[in-house]
């Protein structure tokens, strides 16, 4: 895709404006290069539709919920008070992130540090999005009729318990949505929770991102739909760990909207 132009919190500051929505893109959507790609497809997403948003840039810090699961307290403080610092200078009402981490952290545990905020997860905003017609899509897409398996992230499932909103946006894709018999409440974790993605496995007979990846591919869909970025890696190790890459693809919701939305 071509390059976009995206305006940050400070430029649009600077000049006395303020967007609907600022989105935060957290680590993963900065830095890791598969989720680099999740970015680049919402952010399509939202110029396409005509939402007005902005990033905080090199303002932006991690969250700090990797440091308070460690057990790092003082670390998840000082990150999380920094953030507040910018987002309250900034009196940034309406935050969109495609990490249910970041979107944990910052709807529930940063309103104990004074920063309050409306936090949407993306597949919910997409939801919205379709629903009000912003975004269109195409009647022949590569998508449509293609059996689509959705796993829920733990903190988006059961720590928030939104469930239907991604399942919405790929029935809306006219796709042949699949389920894995562990999902929703009885969803099955990806196997990166509790810092396990971080460090080398534990003894065991099997990796829980196979375990899982086993149950996905049970169902025969074509696409495994994730909504994190954790999930993401260790649903795409899984695939690959059973020489599936050929045959079928982890894809973000972002990423189904993407495909198949209207030129």
């Amino acid at each position: 895709m071509s390059a976009i132009k995206i305006k940050t919190m400070a430029e649009m500051a600077a000049a006395g404006e303020q967007p609907e929505v600022l989105f935060w893109v957290g680590c993963a959507g900065s830095f890791d290069d598969r989720y680099k790609r999740v970015t680049a497809a919402f952010v399509k997403i939202l110029t396409k539709a005509g939402v007005s948003f902005a990033v905080l840039g090199q303002e932006e810090s991690c969250t700090g919920d990797p440091a308070r699961r460690a057990g790092n307290e003082f670390l998840f403080q000082m990150q999380a008070m920094a953030n507040v610092e910018v987002l309250n200078a900034y009196q940034v009402k309406k935050i969109v992130t495609a990490c249910p981490h970041c979107f944990n952290t910052l709807k529930n545990e940063y309103p104990a540090l004074g920063g309050n905020y409306e936090v949407i997860h993306h597949s919910t905003f997409l939801q919205q999005l379709m629903d009000s017609g912003k975004v269109k899509v195409s009647d022949d897409h590569e998508l449509k009729s293609k059996k689509i398996t959705y796993h829920d992230s733990c903190y988006l499932g059961r720590a928030n318990d939104i469930y239907e909103a991604p399942r919405e946006v790929v029935k809306a894709l006219k796709a042949d949505l699949v389920e894995m018999k562990r999902c929703r409440k009885s969803g099955f974790c990806c196997g990166a929770g509790g810092a396990q993605m971080f460090k080398d496995a534990e003894k065991g007979n099997k990796e829980v991102n196979i375990e899982r990846t086993e149950e996905a591919l049970e169902t025969g869909a074509q696409v495994v739909a994730s909504a994190c970025p954790f999930c993401m890696t260790m649903l795409h190790d899984g695939v690959k760990n059973k020489e599936k890459e050929k045959e079928v693809k982890v894809l973000d919701i972002a990423e189904l909207v993407a495909i198949s939305q209207v030129d």
